[in-house]
């Protein structure tokens, strides 16, 4: 890549300042080689981590499958709840699941659903106080390296818990520590990179979190006659591992780095990162980047929140998109967790449903270009009409219904990916990271629902497939409030973002 242009001899205008900033920092990224592509690779396999985490309760907490052992007493159609104990058996062992190993096979839905929904309590929470860390005091590398580690960790030690209630307690633990991650690897992968290649790093998010969810049916299916603390033995110990790994190799955001003041360490970052000719051709933009340096208190590691919600136009496009992300949030992650309604098996039907993102992913893909606004709105509602439609064939013709639920994830995986992209585009680098976490915040406060609604769901599919179409096409109406951010650069501060939205008025 050319050396960056000198500037111009006279000193620019504060309004064409940033400007200037923004374009050093566009060519200064704009270089994507190996080297790049290795660092989002190392950056995005957190999220391989965090769907294997995410998931891993569809094997762990599933109602196993079992069979009579006295005809007598016990037939295909009975209640295993109205037999003796003495007149069946599980079809694996015992131990293959919480469910069984703790008699849990007659408990109700509250107790049987508290772990998957302390896990979503645990992610509520944790982007609730976590959600500034990243752009303020610990910043994107360390914030994502501490999340991973510490969660893995946690994942590890569930293995010794005794009971469904000491479980559901590490499942919240596991919840609050993994919230940050999500959010960090796309803030990461957006401030890596120029406009340029920023849809194109974040499909390779989305293929980890794929391959990610996929190689958990492996691992289960590997250990399908052992116990449910082996999958997360096999889950845990090799996050340990990348954590490690990602704390020497990964690099720091070089945006977040401006922000903090750390010109020279941003610097580098461009000179080395983009083999940039003639790195000193940044040192004057540097010096008049805008300082975003927060000292470590209680009340300034909020001050990004502080910020946001002062804005009235910030405010209501905050509201906006987390009210969409709530509908999107429903479907993307509740179908998932109801293909046990579907009758397949279920380490089939995972894959299944790991299989729909990849042609998800690459239809993402060849939106890039295409207005984000539309392209959330068709999916979304697209997605809407295939779960009500799931509703209306029922368990009748078990075909067209499946291929229904699959059409509805294919529009959601699609809409979800699309979403994700807009957000980072919809607020400037001081706030960024702090926007996507509330977000992603409110999208979990609408998943602590999704097991009752999946647990009613298995006596009637309006109470799952129904609320998860409703919901996600009412979200849609609140695209009218918000703009279009296709090709735009990336802005650092609010008044930039400010500035630029009064212009394209």
């Amino acid at each position: 890549m050319a050396a960056i242009e000198e500037l111009p001899s006279s000193i620019p205008h504060p309004s064409s300042k940033e400007k200037v900033l923004n374009d050093m920092m566009e060519k200064g990224l704009g270089r994507f080689g190996w080297l790049e592509f290795l660092q989002c690779i190392l950056v995005s396999f957190a999220s391989f981590v965090d769907a294997q985490h995410s998931f891993i309760t569809i094997y762990t907490e599933d109602y196993p499958s079992w069979h009579c052992t006295n005809s007598t007493l016990c037939n295909s159609d009975s209640n295993i709840c109205n037999i003796p104990k003495s007149a069946w058996s599980w079809d694996g062992p015992s131990h293959k699941t919480v469910i069984s190993q703790w008699n849990l096979e007659c408990a109700s839905s509250f107790v049987t659903g508290l772990p998957q929904s302390s896990f979503f309590i645990g992610c509520l929470f944790g982007l609730f106080l976590l959600a500034t860390l990243a752009d303020t005091s610990l910043g994107r590398k360390n914030t994502l390296v501490i999340s991973c580690l510490s969660m893995s960790i946690v994942s590890f030690l569930i293995v010794f818990s005794t009971d469904i209630w000491i479980y559901s307690a590490f499942k919240f633990l596991i919840g609050f520590l993994r919230s940050s991650i999500g959010t960090c690897v796309l803030v990461m992968l957006a401030e890596k990179v120029s406009t340029e290649w920023r849809f194109t790093v974040g499909i390779v998010e989305y293929t980890c979190f794929i391959l990610g969810y996929m190689s958990l049916s492996g691992i289960a299916y590997a250990n399908r006659f052992n116990s449910w603390r082996s999958v997360y033995i096999w889950t845990s110990v090799p996050a340990i591992c990348y954590s490690v790994l990602a704390y020497i190799f990964v690099t720091e955001s070089p945006r977040w780095l401006l922000m903090q003041g750390r010109h020279q360490e941003a610097m580098a970052m461009l000179t080395g990162v983009s083999s940039l000719e003639n790195g000193n051709d940044l040192t004057v933009g540097l010096i008049e980047a805008p300082v975003n340096r927060q000292k470590a208190s209680v009340f300034q590691l909020y001050s990004s929140i502080a910020e946001l919600f002062g804005r009235g136009w910030a405010l209501k496009r905050m509201v906006a998109v987390m009210v969409l992300g709530i509908g999107i949030g429903m479907v993307y992650f509740g179908l998932p967790l109801a293909v046990g309604n579907l009758g397949f098996d279920i380490y089939l039907a995972v894959v299944l449903s790991a299989l729909i993102e990849i042609p998800a992913c690459v239809a993402t893909y060849f939106l890039e270009n295409r207005q984000r606004k539309p392209s959330i709105l068709v999916f979304s509602v697209a997605s809407g009409v295939c779960c009500i439609m799931c509703v209306v064939v029922g368990s009748g013709i078990q075909e067209i219904r499946v291929g229904l639920a699959m059409a509805s994830f294919f529009c959601s995986c699609t809409a979800f990916n699309v979403f994700l992209i807009y957000i980072l585009e919809l607020f400037p680098t001081s706030v960024r990271n702090t926007t996507t976490s509330l977000v992603r915040q409110a999208m979990v406060f609408g998943n602590i629902f999704i097991p009752f609604l999946v647990s009613a769901g298995r006596k009637n599919d309006i109470f799952s497939y129904g609320v998860f179409g409703v919901v996600v096409m009412l979200s849609c109406f609140t695209l009218l409030g918000l703009p279009e951010t296709r090709g735009l650069a990336l802005c650092d501060t609010m008044d930039q973002q400010e500035k630029k939205d009064d212009m394209s008025v």
